[in-house]
């Protein structure tokens, strides 16, 4: 007799490899979650915590012959200026200042940034200076808009590239030598006050402001410290309350905040680069039911000229005899023997691209289209057109954005 029921030994293994299959199964899809998932720190940023512009007036000098011109009034009003203050009196028409140049500096402080703290500064030339190569900034104050000085700016200027010329007018250019960078140029003088301990509430604003996202950080907010602390207040912004427990540890609870995973929603959407031909779509673009024929027409015209030249010693029409005269004025050169005339020929030529009617049925993925319109070969340029004419048919469900 047969014995078809599974032994114990058996029954053990299949049900280990259930459980097996079953958390493979599990991991792969927390895993999947997880890849489509960012963190709060990528998607929004807190309230306070932010970078403060800087911007500054100085002088460049040191430059090998490549300065502003004589004719650059500010310049030569501000190396007046500078020059008197360091107790020497000069005549402003007495100055040269094709060693000198004229810029604006922009810096931008971190947030928290301490006094001492070194940060970069962008330098731009605002005459009419051809390089910045090898000049020194002078020192230079960087102020706020509140006309606060937050930082002092000094050294030399690093261009990247660099510019040769010759006396005839010519020259070789290479990157963008009127604009350079003092790398850790800048020592904070002040700083920007950004209390953080004994707050009472943190406000959260998104990047990108949609709703389904603000819910979605709310609740993974309230799941992590298990009460109910964050509220949505709109599309962009969700405030949090800080538990007692943490109200002078507010850096740890922002810390375990930035960390929390996210899956961001958007609204689904085409961008259309007509300069470029450039398109972007995103995953949650649809289409409905639509037949897509998409077909160019060519046109080609050529011009030529072609002469008429007559045969040696042919007769010329006598006069009155009903036969044109030409004149030389007229493009026709007159010869005893006969006439050349100068006549212009037009080729066209017309060309028309056969190509099939696609039909995309309602719910349409974008992958779909892409495969469906790559198999009618169309261009970037051509899904511009087409993209416009199947919003106006109201098959396209996303917003066309056109830059």
């Amino acid at each position: 007799m047969i014995n078809d029921q599974p032994e114990a030994g058996d029954m053990k293994t299949t049900a280990t490899q259930s459980k097996t299959i079953c958390f493979t199964i599990a991991l792969l899809m927390l895993l999947v979650s997880e890849v489509f998932a960012a963190r709060i720190k990528d998607l929004a940023s807190i309230k306070g915590i932010r970078n403060n512009q800087l911007v500054g007036y100085g002088l460049v000098v040191g430059l090998n012959g490549t300065g502003d011109k004589s004719g650059t009034g500010f310049t030569v009003q501000s190396l007046a200026n500078m020059i008197e203050r360091l107790g020497i009196h000069v005549d402003k028409s007495a100055i040269s200042v094709k060693n000198v140049a004229a810029v604006i500096l922009t810096a931008d402080v971190p947030p928290f940034a301490r006094i001492g703290n070194k940060i970069d500064v962008l330098v731009s030339s605002i005459g009419d200076a051809k390089s910045l190569q090898g000049g020194t900034l002078l020192l230079t104050p960087l102020r706020g808009v509140d006309r606060k000085i937050y930082a002092l700016a000094q050294g030399p200027v690093s261009v990247g590239g660099f510019v040769a010329g010759g006396a005839a007018g010519g020259g070789v250019t290479k990157n963008h030598p009127t604009a350079g960078r003092l790398s850790g140029g800048a020592t904070i003088e002040r700083e920007i006050s950004v209390p953080m301990q004994g707050k009472q509430e943190l406000t959260i604003a998104l990047g990108n402001p949609d709703f389904t996202t603000a819910v979605r950080v709310r609740n993974a907010i309230n799941t992590k410290f298990g009460r109910y602390l964050a509220s949505t207040i709109d599309s962009g912004t969700v405030k949090m309350r800080i538990p007692e427990e943490f109200r002078e540890r507010v850096v740890e609870m922002v810390a375990a905040l930035e960390s929390l995973q996210v899956t961001p929603d958007t609204v689904a959407r085409v961008v259309l680069n007509e300069k470029t031909g450039t398109v972007v779509m995103g995953e949650n673009v649809r289409i409905s039911t639509v037949a897509v024929a998409h077909g160019n027409l060519h046109i080609v015209i050529k011009e030529r000229t072609f002469v008429s030249q007559p045969a040696p010693f042919a007769p010329t029409p006598p006069l009155g005899s009903g036969t044109q005269q030409f004149k030389p004025e007229d493009g026709v050169v007159m010869g005893p023997g006969g006439q050349t005339v100068v006549a212009p020929d037009t080729d066209v030529a017309v060309q028309e691209e056969n190509n099939k009617l696609i039909l995309l049925p309602s719910g349409s993925t974008i992958g779909e289209l892409v495969r469906a319109l790559n198999a009618i070969g169309v261009t970037p340029r051509d899904l511009i057109t087409i993209f416009r004419c199947i919003k106006v048919a109201g098959g396209l469900h996303a917003k066309l954005v056109l830059m």
